[in-house]
């Protein structure tokens, strides 16, 4: 078999927020381009093959994402610098809530009616960083349709918080999202296991009333841990959809066994769905001493997880989610990764 390759490009640091808001304050953000660097390092060392993206144009990017966002995520900036005293980065200080339904004009009513916290800021490189991502995520979905068993895109900005029509949780683009319906062309099914600290809130926005694309989401208690609203157990699907989406929420603090176990159930519900291609929401932020996890997933615990995923025998694309800077983060990756090959 061919050794797992790997796609990226160093486009991403075109997006360098210089915060965003924390518990009430301004805080430095953790999604940082210093997080790709770390982890490309990690597998340029490791002697993986890396790929730079092919460009897809825009279609199956706006397969996803309909044209209004697009155009905000393009130009909003642009509108957002004529107000006055418009700070660098497009930053909501409003968002609509549930009795709100207009839709507004004003860029300050468009920025919190796009992006669902302050998470995202979208600074001049923004645009660029969060389209060569889903390219990225789309290239590595062509070395599994091609026929390579396994793929990794590492993919900066992050994804999975990103609904079709919305921006949130340092997400724009929702790439894993791009690159399932991309691979759906080519195959009657998909599935897509999150595996991020996260629920991935806009992966099921995106496919929660369809039955072609299967979403299972192991991630932190939604009661207690971002993003709050989403994620929860009774979240099924909708309409056709129903039943094809799966939520197991994880209690503070649990370990790898217990992680390993509470997996089961989202193994079981791919296997019975029999996709033709699974896609894999990688979060290293499930790792004990990352500093916004609630798990305690060791850097074997990684390992196993990928053994345990690869067991299911589909060709698999993983796509980089969450993981933040701690020193454990690099080795997350690489037990992730070998453990998948390992268990070849």
């Amino acid at each position: 078999m061919r050794p797992m390759r790997i796609v990226h490009s160093p486009d991403h640091i075109g997006h360098d927020p210089e915060s965003f808001i924390s518990a009430g304050r301004l805080a430095p953000s953790p999604e940082c381009p210093e997080r790709a660097h770390h982890l490309f390092a990690a597998v340029e060392a490791a002697g993986y093959e890396i790929l730079a993206p092919a460009d897809h144009g825009m279609d199956a990017i706006a397969a996803v994402h309909p044209a209004d966002y697009l155009d905000f995520l393009q130009n909003g900036l642009a509108e957002w610098q004529r107000l006055p005293n418009a700070g660098p980065s497009m930053m909501p200080n409003m968002h609509p809530g549930r009795h709100m339904q207009g839709r507004p004009q004003a860029i300050v009513g468009k920025a919190g009616y796009y992006m669902a916290d302050t998470a995202c800021p979208i600074g001049p490189g923004t645009w660029g960083a969060a389209e060569v991502a889903a390219q990225v995520a789309l290239t590595a979905a062509d070395l599994v349709l091609g026929g390579d068993d396994a793929a990794y895109a590492l993919c900066r900005p992050p994804g999975h918080h990103a609904y079709g029509d919305q921006a949130g949780g340092f997400c724009f683009l929702n790439n894993v999202a791009i690159a399932a319906q991309y691979m759906r062309g080519q195959t009657d099914r998909v599935a897509i296991l999150d595996v991020d600290v996260h629920h991935g809130n806009g992966t099921q926005g995106i496919f929660y009333d369809r039955a072609d694309v299967l979403f299972c989401s192991l991630h932190g208690d939604p009661s207690v841990f971002y993003p709050y609203y989403a994620g929860y157990g009774d979240e099924r699907g909708a309409g056709a959809g129903e039943g094809f989406n799966l939520n197991l929420p994880l209690a503070q603090g649990m370990g790898d066994d217990a992680y390993l176990q509470a997996m089961d159930p989202a193994l079981q519900a791919i296997k019975n769905f029999a996709p033709g291609y699974l896609l894999i929401s990688l979060g290293l932020d499930a790792q004990e001493n990352d500093p916004l996890g609630i798990l305690s997933i060791t850097t074997e615990g990684f390992g196993r997880m990928a053994a345990a995923i690869y067991a299911l025998g589909l060709p698999t694309l993983i796509v980089q989610e969450g993981g933040y800077l701690c020193d454990e983060m690099p080795d997350n990756l690489l037990a992730f990764l070998s453990g998948f090959q390992s268990a070849r």
